[in-house]
């Protein structure tokens, strides 16, 4: 603290007159020197000028006039005794100019101004300001006063010093106040740290021997036997044994005993103020400084002493203080005082004679008392049952009377707050019994904002509408929603799950009346259109805040509204995902209820989304955001700010048991999507792969999938022929089948191979229910069979191909003699790696020409029996034998003139391959198309054999245009590039003209010729004369006039003409 504000004003010069009065009344003898039975000859004046300071200031700040005197007084002892010179205090003492303004004074003089101004609670304040020895040794002084001429007030100097040294120091009202005590801590580390005093004051003496000035409890004790006479009073005696039994039970009896509910605290509390109220009912002290008080008392008696015994024991200090409750007793002091008003002291003695009665009973059931101390507590513990004070009545304490309590307590922020409010929002007798209850919630909001209020309130809540008051329900209810609104993220959540595990998917409107929850969905659709319309624009906390509360009003009406708009609002999955990402409380499973189709373990969140979104047809717009706001879901959460990385709000298991196992059946709900369905299943089976085993696709009915799976793909291969009824498998889901099984093939072939004893019977299961099925299907679960079982195919393959030992054959009717390259062509479109055995061990005798050429013509034969039923994938696998067939001259496919009266001279040897590609692929559609073919080709396939044979000759024609000659030289001529293109474009416009009806992928494959042959030759102006370029022109004009379609021929002589 600044010397200055401890300069002489007014308040100070008074009371330096009051001293320099007294001095002279006392005068020779020095104040310094002062007796005690000569402090009443003294003391008028600065009693007198004391009490003139006090009335002069307003009700707080004669506390502050108190201590700021007493430290200046106390100091000034401190510096005396220290035996400093003035020349050094004035520079280093900032409260040297304070201090001289008084005369010397001694001990005897300040303990005294102390006593008769009751200021015992700021000496005891400024004594724990001393280091702890120093405190011993001022402690010792101050007993050694009160012993020595002791009376009546002396005795209660002692007890009210004693007991405020075991209470908690008082809260700091004021920052004067605190820098005063913080400057005289300071001072008491300056003058005891290297000697606690030159002049040390009278110590204590006692009848033993042992240095007793070190111990606090000792001093207290003993010093109160020494002057146990003078107490003469009730009220005194009750003071006095209160003390005895509190600092018996906080150090020696306390650990033995467990912690008492915050409700009987509260009890406990609302009786001490209560009687405290009613005896102070003409001092003015207000409710607020009652209960601070009235806390500091039950605190001191109920917590561990922060003072130890260092040389009394337990026993001791028991026998000590039976000892003087029985000399009390005797003497006829130790009773109830008369009257109507309970004294507080003896409610404070009835509550310790029952914590020490309790505390010793439990102490003779265990075994640590030893020899004769077990009787003697037993005798000393009924000695003290027999004292009459527990005899006296309770006060009353009503439930009114708590709340009132309770309300001081919040409304101040007093100790024990924490437990206050639980008890506070638990109450549902205190809400329904007026305003007051509520009143209070609204204006301290932020003392109930955890998970464990909000939910409380939510009971109270609950149970305040069955009682029917809308008013007050409509009150609370907005209270509730504005507190849970302030709480930060995380605790959101856990009030969230806490929220669905005690109130159900309903939320808050579960407990509402209709007529007060009616509302809402008109605001939660006011919320969602706020959030979509800004476009993340607007903070995203403020987004997921405005999703919190909606979710804490309704969970489940929320969900589905978030997992509806995120299905049908274009781009708004990706920020309802990740709204839904700082939500993780709304992640709670459900219990299965009645008349609820329900998975196992499945979350609110799955059921939402299950219902809102799956349930309806998709667009192909809504299908694509649904499949990625499932996915976004089910990501790692990358929040930082207030939360941790986590799983995700879905997991695998749960969505594929959700999503996937109802609808993957042929008997299907038709408005199920089994494309969905599987790309759904391809999703959960490409997330991020799993290390640890078993994978957790295993405790999803793996091998039932797979043989689902199995059979969906052998009915795919009906997909062109009429159904009547059931599900109609398209191309593109028989790709996803495909691509799914070989997925989920690897990941159980992975599994199985990890530990086949545990699969072994499952995987038996499997094959006997695969049995029947397609042997293609069978192949394609290799992966799954492992060693287990061979790659079983038609016997017909065999005599195409050398096959090693692990294939065996089957006898099939359907594959008779000659279909032994239609096996061979349908085992290189299940995978690269049998495409590579198949090319490899394909058996041909090069050297026959007899034989090449029926290999040729059995292949085409063969790819019209294949091509239909294959999808994208499959059909590239096995143009890449083809291709590899034609690079390695074992497929003959020579490349004829048919459209050109002349061959130029061109050097078409590098365009070979792609010429004798096209060609090979025209006499198959040939044959396919022809007369031979049209009893059994399925005309709803043509659509699709003809994407296929686009994307094929988009592909020869990117492999054409790459390798046209490059500035350097390399490549082919721009001559041969244009005639190669000219030969592709006849093939694409013969195929299309063979095919019933107009074939759109030919149609725009041949128009893509025509602008690449455009952008070659503007590209190359000089590479062809004016009459090449019109004899091109009449070739593709005469191609042209054979199709039917009147608009395509339009077309593309349009674009010839451009050429």
């Amino acid at each position: 603290m600044e010397a200055e504000s401890w300069l002489s004003c007014e308040k100070t010069a008074v009371l330096q007159g009051g001293f320099l009065l007294a001095g002279r009344l006392c005068h020779p003898t020095p104040l310094s020197n002062l007796g005690k039975t000569d402090w009443a000859r003294v003391s008028g004046p600065v009693l007198h000028a004391m009490q003139e300071i006090c009335e002069g200031v307003r009700g707080g700040d004669s506390d502050y006039w108190r201590k700021k005197i007493i430290c200046i007084l106390w100091s000034k002892i401190l510096a005396a005794e220290k035996g400093e010179d003035d020349d050094s205090r004035w520079r280093e003492n900032p409260l040297f100019s304070a201090q001289n303004a008084f005369p010397s004074i001694g001990r005897t003089v300040l303990l005294e101004f102390v006593k008769w101004t009751g200021c015992s609670a700021v000496y005891a304040d400024l004594l724990r300001c001393f280091p702890a020895t120093a405190l011993s040794s001022e402690l010792a002084g101050f007993v050694s006063h009160v012993v020595e001429e002791s009376s009546t007030e002396d005795v209660r100097f002692l007890l009210e010093v004693w007991w405020e040294l075991w209470k908690p120091r008082r809260p700091q009202q004021q920052p004067l106040e605190q820098a005063l005590e913080e400057a005289f801590t300071a001072q008491c580390l300056h003058y005891t740290c290297t000697d606690l005093s030159p002049q040390a004051p009278k110590r204590f003496k006692t009848d033993s021997d042992k240095p007793l000035f070190s111990c606090v409890p000792t001093m207290l004790f003993h010093a109160l036997r020494q002057v146990e006479e003078h107490v003469n009073s009730p009220i005194l005696s009750c003071f006095a044994l209160s003390n005895c039994l509190d600092t018996l039970y906080t150090l020696f009896l306390l650990g033995s005993m467990t912690v008492s509910p915050p409700s009987l605290d509260l009890k406990a509390l609302t009786m001490e103020v209560s009687v405290r109220e009613e005896h102070n009912r003409t001092n003015g002290a207000s409710l607020v400084d009652i209960v601070r008080e009235s806390q500091r008392e039950l605190v001191a008696s109920s917590s561990p002493s922060n003072f130890k015994p260092e040389i009394m024991s337990q026993a001791e200090a028991l026998q000590i203080t039976c000892d003087l409750a029985h000399n009390w007793q005797r003497r006829g002091v130790l009773k109830a005082p008369n009257g109507d008003v309970l004294s507080p002291a003896v409610l404070r003695l009835k509550r310790s004679l029952h914590s020490v009665i309790q505390a010793l009973k439990k102490l003779l059931s265990t075994d640590t008392l030893v020899g004769g101390q077990k009787e003697d507590v037993c005798h000393l513990q009924e000695q003290l049952k027999t004292l009459d004070v527990l005899s006296v009545p309770d006060p009353s304490c009503s439930s009114m009377q708590m709340a009132r309590v309770a309300t001081v307590i919040i409304d101040n922020r007093l100790e024990g707050l924490k437990d206050v409010v639980l008890i506070f929002a638990s109450e549902v007798g205190w809400a329904s019994s007026g305003n007051e209850w509520i009143d209070c919630l609204e204006r301290n909001q932020h003392a109930f904002q955890t998970k464990e209020l909000v939910l409380k309130l939510l009971s109270t809540l609950a149970v305040r509408c069955q009682a029917g008051d809308l008013l007050q329900c409509k009150k609370l209810s907005s209270i509730i929603v504005s507190i849970f609104s302030a709480l930060p993220l995380p605790c959101k959540n856990e009030t969230l799950a806490g929220l669905l595990a005690s109130c159900g998917k309903r939320g808050l409107c579960g407990l509402l009346p209709h007529t007060l929850s009616e509302s809402f969905k008109k605001e939660l659709n006011m919320t969602f259109n706020s959030i979509i319309q800004s476009k993340g624009q607007n903070s995203l906390k403020v987004a997921i805040s405005a999703v919190a509360c909606a979710a804490f009003h309704d969970p489940e009406a929320t969900l589905r509204q978030c997992c509806h708009l995120a299905v049908v609002n274009l781009g708004a999955h990706s920020l309802l995902a990740q709204i839904l990402h700082h939500l993780p409380g709304l992640r709670y499973p459900l219990t299965q209820s009645s008349g609820e189709q329900q998975q196992k373990g499945e979350s609110l969140l799955c059921l939402c989304l299950r219902d809102a979104a799956w349930s309806k047809r998709f667009s192909p717009m809504e299908e694509q955001q649904f499949l990625q706001f499932l996915i976004g879901l089910m990501e790692p959460s990358t929040a930082t700010e207030n939360t941790v990385k986590s799983m995700g709000l879905l997991s695998p298991d749960e969505v594929v048991r959700a999503f996937v196992l109802p609808h993957l059946s042929p008997s299907s709900a038709p408005s199920c999507s089994l494309e969905l369905t599987l790309q759904v299943l391809l999703a959960m089976l490409r997330l991020e792969s799993q290390v640890a085993l078993p994978h957790w696709i295993m405790g999803c009915s793996p091998f039932p999938v797979l043989c689902t799976l199995c059979q969906l793909l052998d009915e795919s291969y009906q997909c062109w022929e009429e159904q009547a009824e059931g599900l109609h498998i398209s191309m593109k889901s028989k790709a996803l089948l495909i691509e799914a099984l070989t997925v989920l093939g690897e990941l159980i072939g992975r599994e199985v191979g990890a530990d086949p004893s545990t699969w072994s019977r499952a995987l038996s299961w499997l094959y006997g229910k695969v049995e029947a099925l397609d042997w293609t299907v069978r192949l394609r679960l290799k992966s799954v069979w492992g060693p287990h079982f061979k790659n079983e195919v038609p016997s017909s393959l065999l005599t195409v191909c050398k096959l090693p030992q692990e294939w065996s054959e089957l006898n099939l009717s359907q594959y008779g003699p000659g279909t032994g390259l239609t096996a061979w062509a349908e085992c290189c479109c299940l995978s690269d790696k049998l495409r590579e055995t198949m090319v490899n061990c394909l058996e041909l005798d090069q050297c026959s020409p007899d034989d090449m050429c029926m290999f040729s013509k059995g292949l085409q034969v063969a790819l019209t029996q294949v091509l239909p039923w294959c999808t994208a994938n499959e059909w590239n696998r096995l143009l890449g034998a083809v291709q590899e067939l034609l690079a390695s001259d074992r497929l003959y496919a020579p490349f004829s003139l048919e459209y050109v009266d002349f061959l130029p001279l061109l050097d078409l040897r590098v365009l070979a391959n792609e010429l004798r590609l096209s060609v090979f692929l025209l006499r198959v559609f040939q044959l396919m198309c022809g007369s031979s073919c049209c009893a059994w080709f399925p005309t709803r396939g043509l659509g699709h054999i003809s994407q296929l044979y686009a994307s094929t000759i988009r592909g020869i024609i990117t492999s054409v245009v790459g390798k046209l000659r490059t500035p350097e030289g390399a490549g082919v001529g721009v001559s041969e590039v244009l005639f190669a293109l000219t030969q592709l474009f006849c093939h694409v416009l013969h195929v299309q003209a063979m095919l019933p009806g107009p074939a759109e992928p030919l149609y725009l494959c041949a128009l893509e010729m025509l602008t690449q042959a455009q952008i070659v030759q503007t590209a190359h102006p000089d590479s062809s004369s004016a009459l090449e370029r019109d004899d091109m022109r009449h070739l593709l004009h005469s191609i042209v006039d054979n199709l039917d379609s009147v608009e395509i021929k339009a077309a593309l002589r349009q674009k010839i003409a451009a050429l």
